[in-house]
């Protein structure tokens, strides 16, 4: 085993016990330093941030990945703010969710603890190196990040500043810990640490999440893919549905919360998909339809099955005209990826029978795909949004990043009596 992998995650669980005592306004303080040190340093991470995107483009990288890995100065005053809002939160740790008195007198709390060390896995997207860390370390974590080769000068810059951060409050640096060894190797030999490392979150490309899931010795939370659906019910407001499409599937397609298939009750179908089907066009989305959406538009490419089970990442959807609210939730059974899914309706029975028949981790209501994101529903940031039924699914923020544990108190109560005379 790489002693240097090895030598950072025992470094790294030795800062652990210190992370974890801290107090709220001490971890508080910290993170808005970590906030600090990104604006301040912001031209060196941007100017490594465009190494990475030049060296992306010479290799031919798609430009899904290019998008999800380039920083400009507003995407990066968005990752210190997302810090900051971190900070804002309440501090999960310590937190009382069961407090109650037995009837033989022994006082039952479930309290919120940090899980310990996380080794965070991860493709392109550099910004999850300051939302990892911040959220590890406001639910008392310490983190071990492997970024991947793409983003490495990004990932290194950002880090480099958190650990100034940390270092300027006294902390150790350990706590966050980038591992700059890019072999796959490095990865292999993280996830056999079962004695060091608690907990490891792969984010990135279905092939990464397989590798770890497959490979490691440790618990693993993931999810694989986002196949978001929005489903227009017959009763659906043609305008708003529309407004629902375009936020969902042209504003950044390139992100797991993007709309990849539009499901239409056929009701609805001959006066909605005409112009939605134009507007998603004109914006250079490249349509692919069943049958039935074919006789209704023009320009819309055969939909294969395979279709309805893919992530595009790209200005690519798949359209289904189904013939009632039943035969859309089959569909989603069928093809989803337990990610997001939408209904526009104005039937509040539909809506209500559409959010219980489906089990995915967030299902919206005439909301955009969109806000399937930690920021966006309150959590500050979000470290990955999971899709595996553990502790935690959906999006994750620090919370997701603690377990509750029994804290028992008597007063010398014991179970068996007769035997404890």
């Amino acid at each position: 085993m790489s002693a240097s992998v090895r030598d950072l995650a025992l470094a790294a669980h030795e800062a652990a016990p210190v992370i974890a005592a801290l107090s709220t306004s001490a971890k508080q303080s910290a993170l808005r330093h970590m906030a600090d040190e990104l604006d301040h340093q912001a031209s060196v991470i941007l100017a490594a941030n465009m190494l990475d995107v030049k060296a992306a483009r010479a290799a031919g990288r798609a430009e899904h990945l290019i998008d999800r890995l380039r920083l400009d100065a507003t995407r990066l005053a968005a990752v210190a703010n997302a810090v900051r809002a971190i900070a804002d939160l309440p501090d999960p740790v310590g937190q009382v969710t069961r407090n109650e008195t037995r009837p033989n007198g022994i006082r039952v709390a479930r309290v919120r603890i940090p899980l310990g060390l996380i080794a965070m896995i991860y493709e392109a997207r550099p910004n999850v190196t300051a939302d990892a860390a911040a959220l590890c370390f406001y639910a008392g974590n310490v983190v071990l990040l492997r970024g991947g080769s793409e983003a490495f000068n990004s990932n290194r810059a950002i880090a480099a500043a958190l650990c100034t951060a940390l270092r300027a409050q006294g902390l150790p640096e350990a706590a966050v810990t980038l591992i700059e060894d890019l072999r796959r190797d490095s990865v292999l030999e993280l996830l056999q640490l079962s004695d060091l490392v608690d907990l490891a979150i792969p984010r990135g490309g279905e092939s990464l999440i397989r590798f770890v899931t497959e490979h490691a010795r440790v618990p693993v939370i993931k999810h694989y893919k986002g196949v978001c659906h929005l489903y227009v019910d017959a009763s659906a407001d043609a305008n708003l549905a529309l407004r629902l499409l375009i936020d969902g599937k042209t504003t950044r397609p390139s992100v797991c919360n993007a709309l990849e298939t539009l499901l239409v009750h056929a009701d609805s179908a001959p006066t909605f998909l005409p112009p939605a089907i134009a507007a998603l066009r004109e914006r250079g989305v490249e349509v692919r339809g069943c049958e039935r959406t074919q006789t209704l538009a023009t320009g819309v490419v055969p939909a294969s099955e395979d279709d309805y089970a893919e992530e595009f990442l790209d200005l690519v959807i798949a359209v289904r005209v189904v013939d009632d609210l039943d035969a859309a939730i089959a569909h989603i059974r069928r093809h989803g990826s337990d990610h997001t899914e939408v209904i526009a309706t104005r039937d509040a029975a539909a809506a209500a029978r559409f959010v219980a028949a489906l089990r995915s981790a967030v299902v919206m209501v005439n909301a955009s795909s969109r806000f399937s994101d930690g920021g966006e529903l309150g959590l500050g940031a979000e470290i990955g949004i999971s899709t595996t039924r553990l502790h935690a699914y959906g999006p994750m923020g620090a919370e997701s990043l603690t377990i509750e544990r029994y804290v028992v108190h008597g007063d010398g109560q014991v179970r068996h009596p007769a035997s404890a005379g």
